[in-house]
């Protein structure tokens, strides 16, 4: 059983920081394609952060320069640090992770959603 959980999140001031995680557990693993989305009230789901393999990330246009994206393969998690957040940056933040999962028998294909977590900017 393939499952992603989330960490982080919270609430905190305009010009605040924080950082979330996403850790697949259930076995073993190859990752193709791994980021961060985000969905506003009122609002369609929205790329924030990927990382395409192991070296190529892409960052949307409002959140370039302040956010980045970490990976820990020994722990299959990615991270995410938001710095400098602004109050239009409130929404809920979901990973996603695409790649292969061995199932004792082979590898079969994933397309997992973490449980989301809540990120709210406001003085």
């Amino acid at each position: 059983q393939v499952q992603l959980v989330e960490s982080g999140g919270g609430l905190v001031q305009p010009g605040g920081s924080l950082r979330l995680s996403c850790a697949a557990v259930g076995g073993d693993f190859m990752f193709s394609n791994r980021g961060w989305y985000r969905q506003a009230p009122g609002k369609q789901r929205e790329l924030v952060a990927t990382i395409i393999g192991r070296t190529t990330t892409n960052y949307a246009d409002p959140v370039k320069g302040r956010f980045t994206l970490s990976r820990d393969d020994a722990r299959n998690t990615i991270s995410l640090q938001m710095d400098s957040l602004k109050p239009e940056d409130t929404a809920v933040y979901y990973c996603n992770f695409k790649g292969k999962f061995w199932n004792g028998r082979g590898w079969i294909q994933i397309d997992e959603w973490g449980q989301g977590s809540q990120v709210t900017v406001s003085s």
